[in-house]
């Protein structure tokens, strides 16, 4: 069971994104790998900017919030069912913390202030939301938006979601992927393409080597 610590100041990494590290973190569990299911907008986007990281072993693009029979990009794509489009992340605890994917996520792979889209992509598919999988996480999760907003990080207020997952479902094989296989496509090089390479100058600790 994942339990949650205090981090010292201390032992928080300095970087360049003007982000501050998460207070609190989820201590380091036994080994083994560990997932984290978040919502940010198009999972095309978020999929290539966690697939960076180091610690990272998969990133799966999937629908989370819905009902199994309408866990079809079709149907999320009308905006009229509850599922988001999410990101499963696989990481390995003693590489990347819970709290560092947290910290990756509200500054670089979406805008947590936008409610219900992602700049020009609008519906609640697109929706900020932390799918949590155990109260650790929860807590961790709502501390760090928390301490974001006590920063005044953002000059409007988070409206990211944190709800229990009740299941993932996975998108279609097409979807996998589709960032590194598709960098020409004119959405792949506009929207997902930049938030790489913030990625890639502002954290460069937390890259793959």
């Amino acid at each position: 069971m994942n339990t949650v610590c205090e981090l010292p100041a201390a032992a928080r990494r300095a970087d360049q994104s003007g982000f501050p590290d998460p207070a609190r973190d989820l201590a380091t569990p036994g080994p083994g790998p560990q997932e984290a299911v978040f919502a940010a907008g198009c999972f095309w986007c978020v999929e290539a900017v966690f697939e960076r990281l180091n610690g990272v072993s998969d990133v799966i693009s999937g629908y989370a919030g819905g009902s199994a029979d309408t866990a079809n990009y079709e149907a999320v794509c009308t905006g009229r069912t509850n599922h988001a489009e999410v990101v499963k992340i696989v990481y390995d605890p003693a590489v990347i913390s819970y709290g560092q994917l947290l910290k990756v996520l509200f500054a670089v792979a979406h805008d947590p202030t936008q409610l219900d889209r992602q700049g020009n992509d609008r519906g609640r598919q697109y929706r900020s939301e932390i799918f949590f999988q155990s109260e650790a996480e929860r807590e961790v999760a709502a501390a760090y938006i928390a301490q974001l907003e006590a920063a005044h990080v953002f000059r409007s207020p988070i409206v990211t979601l944190l709800t229990p997952l009740e299941r993932f479902y996975r998108a279609e094989t097409y979807h996998q992927d589709y960032a590194i296989r598709n960098p020409g496509q004119p959405y792949i090089a506009g929207v997902a393409a930049p938030k790489v390479d913030k990625l890639e100058h502002t954290f460069t600790e937390y890259l793959r080597k």
